[in-house]
């Protein structure tokens, strides 16, 4: 007999006709599945077709399933029965159990597929269910390591399982709800299950769940209250058995927690210890910071008298933001016991709790305080805080004992450290002074330095330094601390004002001190006092030789202050050096300033020397040259005359024309960059001077048509001191040069206008052009004589260009981008003496 072959449509068709779920498996995944095994598993056809079929298995059946499909692909599985798989749980249903048989069938392409029959063998009762998930819940919560941590997962489990629950705390004949929601009706059952030591049901009339009130186990004050539809006494049993897994995972992150916090106690102790005993000790902060983790205090505060009989400030704290901070900058009441009489720590009563809720805003509510003190002299006060309901208890006041002893002793390291400090960063700001002054000789660099280095040391706010102006009779603002360093630049101040701290030292030559400036009549009202917000003031003056050069002043901002005698001595000495720092570097500016003199009177002497020289030199050249080029342009002539030229003749006549000519013009143009001359200054009006130039450079040029020049002339500028001939003829060259460089054509502009360039009012001339302009290599020798680029041109121009500039006390400068244009300026001054008519 032959087997029957199917076909992947047969197989569908064959079992969409059965009602049960049925699929075809090939090579370990679903071929095809009809309808009845779709809805079972609550898919889609494409969601299910083509996956693995072990897809579709509980995981805790996925590993027994995988052996056994090896086995069946192998040939050696042996089945007497069907065999049960359980189904995982979807979202509308639970885990379900299933019984399936397997057949063989023949594939027409070849090879075989397997027929998989199931039948649903039904739902597992539900306390199976809840049983299942509480355990996996419980397995998690062996691993907590903390209260909350067992109590959110709990919660979270019973979630999972459908279930709502709560932790009540026990609050006299009632319960309080650890979440804060609003508390149960029926309480008296959960006294009933504390006492009885049992699951406790009930229920709510209007309500359709039913709750359990389960005790813990561990506590006699706190149960679990569990909520949910169709809850009933069946799931009592695994409902206890839950809740004491709770309890005892409770009481072992208790014990955990007990342990860590005795541990981390020696750790936070020992650390202190070995912070006090390190070279680099923490800030109080940083002490405070680990007394608050290790109390469980919202913030610690530390308050220290600011003066040996003065009362308590807040000198350092944590946790406490801006608006607690200005509340509690003094201790609140009996917070503060008497430091002489305090003994200990102690804990708030309820009068200074509600005081403290009361200021704070119900934020802060619980209170411990502990003396501190030293030799038996009272130092300071530590007050520890919590919010409302934590109060402090026996161990933490007396874990808080040996901390506030290491604390004192923290606090002193850290101020002989701090006087240790001091003394050496005074050290060193004194050799970096005389570092400085020795190694700089410009006034302002020293200034700067010593006006930040007398703030560092002199614990002051700020400092200025006034230079005086013997000539104008002032006290000028020279330097600052870096704060107000601009602004007193600005300042000048009379010798002779009367209301002036700094011109009084300037007279007297000795220092003022002003404690407090509210108590000197007028002097609160002053100007600058105001500006500067100054309380104390101290004025010293600088003084080298017995020659007066400045005034220095230091105040201090931050309240009144009295400036002993061994603290103006320091300052005076301070002072002394930085006048002899100012005396040496105006002696050096001086001796550099008559160099810088001397050289530039070398230069010019060489230069006018060599002047001369090239004058002599060209004079004796332009005798020698012109009169054969006489001799030339005379024979040029009389062979033009007698030979009647024609063709050939003709060019080589015009080249040695040429070419005299051009000689000719090189002899006139080294005579007159070599001839002396004085510019003879009149009064000239620039924009007819600029028009003229321009229309005498466009003549020349021929009138090249693509070429447009322009004049900008500022309006009402004045007439100008000038020699008009050269002036005109510098322009003229400067025109020529921007004409040839634009053969393409293009625009030049030549603009006037008046210009404030360094100390001086001047007359400014741009002319700008749109050429091929100059390159970068070469654009600092231009004005050299003889330099060129032309074919054609001598190199004199631009020379004698700058040097008529020059003789008219003027400046000359360009700037040039090759391909973009060149743009020349000349500053001519706008007043000096004119020559006589």
């Amino acid at each position: 007999m032959m087997t029957r072959r199917y076909s992947e449509a047969a197989l569908r068709s064959l079992i969409e006709s059965f009602g049960n779920p049925i699929y075809v498996a090939r090579a370990g995944r679903v071929w095809v599945a009809n309808e009845a095994y779709l809805d079972m598993l609550g898919l889609g056809r494409e969601q299910v077709e083509g996956r693995f079929m072990l897809d579709f298995v509980h995981p805790e059946d996925r590993a027994r399933l995988e052996v056994r499909q090896r086995l069946r692909d192998a040939g050696t599985l042996k089945e007497a029965e069907p065999r049960r798989y359980l189904l995982p749980a979807t979202s509308n249903r639970g885990v379900r159990e299933v019984a399936v048989h397997v057949q063989e069938v023949e594939l027409e392409e070849g090879g075989r597929a397997q027929l998989i029959n199931c039948v649903v063998l039904g739902a597992r009762p539900a306390e199976l269910e809840l049983a299942e998930r509480l355990v996996e819940t419980s397995a998690e919560l062996v691993a907590a390591r903390s209260e909350e941590a067992v109590r959110r997962g709990a919660l979270a489990g019973l979630t999972r399982a459908g279930l709502s629950a709560r932790f009540l705390w026990r609050d006299g004949e009632g319960f309080t709800a650890r979440d804060g929601g609003p508390p149960l009706e029926d309480s008296a059952l959960g006294l009933r299950a504390l006492s009885e030591g049992r699951p406790v049901f009930g229920s709510i009339p209007g309500h359709e769940s039913t709750h359990v009130y389960l005790p813990l186990g561990t506590t006699v004050s706190e149960v679990l209250w569990v909520a949910g539809s169709g809850l009933s006494p069946s799931y009592g049993s695994v409902l206890a058995l839950f809740a004491k897994v709770v309890g005892a995972a409770l009481t072992d992150a208790r014990l955990l927690a007990d342990v860590e916090r005795g541990r981390w106690e020696m750790v936070a102790v020992a650390e202190a210890a070995r912070f006090v005993a390190q070279p680099e000790p923490p800030t109080p902060e940083d002490f405070l910071e680990r007394l608050a983790t290790l109390l469980g205090a919202e913030a610690v505060l530390l308050y220290v008298p600011e003066s040996p009989e003065g009362a308590l400030s807040l000198s350092a704290h944590v946790g406490l933001d801006g608006d607690l901070r200005a509340v509690l900058a003094a201790p609140l009441g009996g917070m503060s016991p008497s430091l002489a009489a305090a003994r200990g720590a102690v804990l708030s009563t309820e009068g200074e709790e509600g005081a403290l809720m009361r200021a704070t805003g119900g934020r802060l509510g619980c209170g411990a305080a502990m003396r501190l003190s030293h030799g038996g002299h009272p130092r300071g006060l530590l007050q520890v805080v919590r919010a409302p309901g934590r109060p402090f208890n026996g161990a933490d006041l007396r874990l808080l004992g040996p901390l506030s002893e290491l604390l004192m002793t923290l606090l002193d390291q850290r101020r002989l450290r701090a006087e240790s400090a001091r003394q050496l960063a005074d050290t060193r700001l004194l050799l970096d002074l005389a570092r400085t002054t020795t190694a700089t000789l410009e006034v302002a660099t020293i200034l700067d330095v010593a006006a930040d280095f007398l703030v560092k040391l002199l614990d002051v706010s700020n400092c200025f330094i006034l230079l005086h102006d013997e000539q104008a009779g002032v006290l000028r603002g020279s330097a600052a601390s870096v704060t107000h360093r601009d602004f007193f630049r600005t300042v000048v101040i009379p010798v002779q004002d009367p209301d002036s701290v700094s011109a009084r030292v300037a007279r007297e030559r000795r220092p003022i001190a002003l404690p407090d400036l509210s108590k000197v009549e007028g002097m609160a009202q002053h100007e600058l006092a105001r500006r500067f917000d100054e309380k104390a003031v101290l004025a010293l003056p600088l003084t080298s030789r017995e020659e007066l050069i400045g005034v220095v002043l230091v105040d201090d901002t931050r309240g009144p202050r009295v400036f002993g005698p061994s603290f103006i001595e320091l300052a005076e000495a301070t002072c002394g050096q930085i006048a002899l720092a100012i005396a040496n570097a105006r002696l050096y500016e001086s001796l550099w300033a008559s160099y810088a003199e001397l050289a530039a009177a070398r230069a010019e002497m060489v230069k006018r020397e060599r002047l001369v020289a090239l004058g002599e030199l060209s004079a004796i050249v332009a005798h020698e040259v012109r009169n054969p080029l006489g001799t030339i342009f005379n024979a040029v002539a009389s062979l033009r005359r007698m030979l009647k030229p024609e063709g050939d003749q003709v060019m080589l006549l015009d080249i040695l024309a040429e070419e005299s000519d051009r000689l000719d013009r090189m002899v006139g143009a080294l005579l007159d960059f070599t001839r002396p001359r004085e510019p003879i200054l009149h009064a000239e009006d620039i924009p007819r001077l600029l028009q003229d130039a321009v229309e005498f450079a466009r003549t020349c040029q021929g009138g090249n048509g693509r070429i447009t020049l322009s004049i900008e002339v500022e309006p009402e500028l004045p007439r100008v001191p000038l020699d008009r001939r050269l002036i005109r003829q510098v322009l003229v060259n400067v025109l020529l040069n921007a004409l040839q460089s634009m053969p393409q054509g293009g625009l030049v502009q030549v603009r006037s206008r008046r210009e404030v360039h360094g100390p001086r009012e001047m007359l400014r001339i741009d002319v700008a052009d749109q050429g091929c302009g100059i390159p970068t290599e070469l654009v600092h020798r231009v004005f050299e004589p003889f330099f060129t680029t032309k074919a054609q041109g001598t190199g004199l121009g631009l020379a004698v260009v700058k040097r008529i500039i020059e003789e008219h006390h003027g400046d000359l400068s360009l700037e040039s981008a090759p391909g973009r244009g060149t743009t020349f300026t000349f500053r001519l001054p706008l007043t000096q003496p004119t020559s006589p008519p």
